[in-house]
C-alpha cells in the first residue's frame, strides 16, 4: 500500500533528503549552505560591533544594564569583590583613625573604638559593622567624632551595596534570556497545503506546565544584498500572519498564507533551495507570574524550511484534560504537494476551474426540441468524492477525504509535468 504520510524524526540522518530529486537539485544548482546567520537558533543576533564611539562611557553610564548582561561567573566575582573591598577600605580607615588617636601605641589611652589595637582588629570591626554581626567585643566610643562619621557612611554604603547587588542578581535570574528558554520554536518550518492554499508554517510552544501566556507572533524575511562595490544592503519584509494574537496554553502552529504580495509567492522548491534569505520569527508575550514583557525568537534558513511536510499531531483530548505530547513537537510528516510556486499553482487551479455551467448557458438548446436529434445519454456521475487512504504513524489506518486537494495535485503532476513529492514508505 502506498502511503501519503511518512514520519520524519529530527534526529534522522535522512531528514535532509526528504524528496527523491532534492539531492540532484542541490548538485545541479551548486547549493551552498549559508554560513552566516543574522539570528542564531537560540535567538541571539549574530552581530559584532566595531569602533563604537565612547563605548566604555555608555557601559559605565548604564552600569545596571551592563551588570545584568554579564555572565554569572563575572557576576559572582563582582559580588565578592564589592563586599571584600568595602570591608578592606573601611578597615584601613579605622586603622588610621586608631593610629592617629594613639590607640595602637598606648593601650591605656581612651580608644576611639574598643578592642581595635591593630590592622586585623580594624578589618574585623569593619566587617562586623557592615554585616551587623555584633559579637560584643568591639564597638564605638564617643571619644572620636571622625570614627562616628566613618561608621555612619559605611552603614549607608552597605545598604546601597546590598540593594544594588541583590537587584542585579534578581534581574539576572529573571532575565529574558533565561525565561525565553521555556518558550521555544520548532527546529524547522514547513510548507504544505492548507484549505487549498500553499502555506508556510512553524510551531511554537510553552514548555512550562503552569505558565499560560498571551502574546503576538511576528515574522520577517531577512535578505542581504551584496553589491559589486562590496557594499551590503539589508532588506526586511514583513510576513502577514493570520491570527497573530495567541493564548499559548497549548503548542500552536503559526501560518502564513503564500498569496500575491508576499516574498514567497513566486518561489518554487528549486527557487527556495537556490535563494539566500533568512526567516526571522519572534513571539512577544507578557509573563503572567512577573508581569514582565519578554520576547523569544529564532530563524530558519532555506535549508531548514521543509517543502511538503506538516507537523505531527501532539494533542489528545479525553474527558478531563487536553494532553500534549511534547516528544512530537519537532517531528514532521511528508505530504503530497506540487513543487511549483504558489503563483503557478493558483494559475493551474484557475485554468482548471469551470468558467460557466452548461445548464445556465443562454445558447444551450433543450433536448426536447423537434429540430434536433435526440440527446445522447448523459454518463452517470459518481457523487462521492475520491478517497485517499492515509496510513498513520501509529500503525492504524483511517480514510480521509481530500477531494479538491487530490484532484488539483493530480492535475498539476499530470498536465504540467512537474515533480510531486513521492509517496515514500514510513522511515524508521
Amino acid at each position: 500500500m502506498n502511503n501519503d504520510y511518512a514520519e520524519i524524526s529530527p534526529s534522522d540522518p535522512s531528514v535532509d533528503a526528504y524528496t527523491t530529486p532534492l539531492i540532484a537539485v542541490k548538485a545541479e544548482i551548486g547549493y551552498q549552505h549559508k554560513k552566516r546567520r543574522y539570528v542564531r537558533k537560540d535567538g541571539n543576533c549574530n552581530v559584532l560591533f566595531r569602533h563604537v564611539p565612547e563605548e566604555w562611557l555608555m557601559y559605565v553610564t548604564d552600569i545596571f544594564t551592563t551588570l545584568v548582561e554579564i555572565r554569572w561567573r563575572v557576576m559572582f566575582l563582582i559580588f565578592t569583590l564589592s563586599y571584600t573591598l568595602s570591608w578592606l577600605f573601611f578597615g584601613i580607615l579605622y586603622w588610621l583613625i586608631a593610629l592617629a588617636n594613639g590607640d595602637i601605641k598606648d593601650p591605656t589611652n581612651d580608644p576611639c573604638m574598643y578592642e581595635v589595637r591593630d590592622f586585623t582588629a580594624a578589618f574585623l570591626f569593619s566587617l562586623e559593622t557592615q554585616t551587623t554581626i555584633g559579637y560584643g567585643f568591639r564597638g564605638m566610643s564617643e571619644n572620636c567624632m571622625v570614627a562616628i562619621i566613618v561608621v555612619t557612611v559605611q552603614d549607608v554604603i552597605s545598604c546601597f551595596i546590598d540593594t544594588f547587588v541583590i537587584g542585579i542578581a534578581v534581574a539576572e535570574m529573571a532575565s529574558t534570556r533565561k525565561l525565553t528558554q521555556t518558550v521555544g520554536f520548532s527546529n524547522c518550518a514547513v510548507i504544505n497545503l492548507r484549505n487549498g492554499r500553499l502555506c508556510l508554517s512553524w510551531r511554537i510552544g510553552d514548555f512550562r506546565q503552569h505558565h499560560m501566556v498571551e502574546g503576538m507572533a511576528r515574522a520577517q524575511i531577512f535578505r542581504p544584498t551584496m553589491h559589486a562595490t562590496g557594499r551590503v544592503d539589508i532588506n526586511y519584509k514583513d510576513l502577514e500572519i493570520k491570527q497573530s494574537d495567541i493564548l499559548l496554553a497549548i503548542p500552536t502552529t503559526i501560518f502564513h498564507i503564500i498569496e500575491p504580495g508576499t516574498p514567497l509567492y513566486r518561489m518554487s522548491l528549486e527557487d527556495l533551495r537556490k535563494d539566500d534569505f533568512e526567516l526571522v520569527v519572534s513571539f512577544t508575550y507578557t509573563d503572567d507570574s512577573t508581569g514582565i514583557l519578554h520576547q523569544t525568537r529564532t530563524s530558519y534558513t532555506p535549508d531548514e524550511i521543509h517543502w511538503g511536510h506538516l507537523f505531527q499531531d501532539m494533542l489528545n483530548v479525553n474527558l478531563k484534560y487536553y494532553k500534549v505530547d511534547y516528544s512530537m513537537f519537532h517531528h514532521t510528516a511528508k505530504v503530497l504537494i506540487p513543487e511549483v510556486s504558489a503563483e503557478e499553482y493558483d494559475q493551474i487551479k484557475l485554468r482548471r476551474s469551470p468558467r460557466h455551467s452548461p445548464r445556465h448557458s443562454p445558447r444551450h438548446t433543450p433536448c426536447h426540441s423537434p429540430h434536433h436529434s435526440p440527446c445522447p445519454k448523459r454518463p452517470r456521475i459518481n457523487c462521492n468524492p475520491p478517497m485517499v487512504t492515509v496510513e498513520l504513524v501509529n500503525g492504524t489506518t483511517e480514510a480521509e477525504v481530500h477531494a479538491a486537494m487530490a484532484a488539483t495535485i493530480a492535475a498539476v503532476c499530470e498536465d504540467q509535468g512537474h515533480l510531486c513529492l513521492p509517496r515514500n514508505p514510513i522511515l524508521t
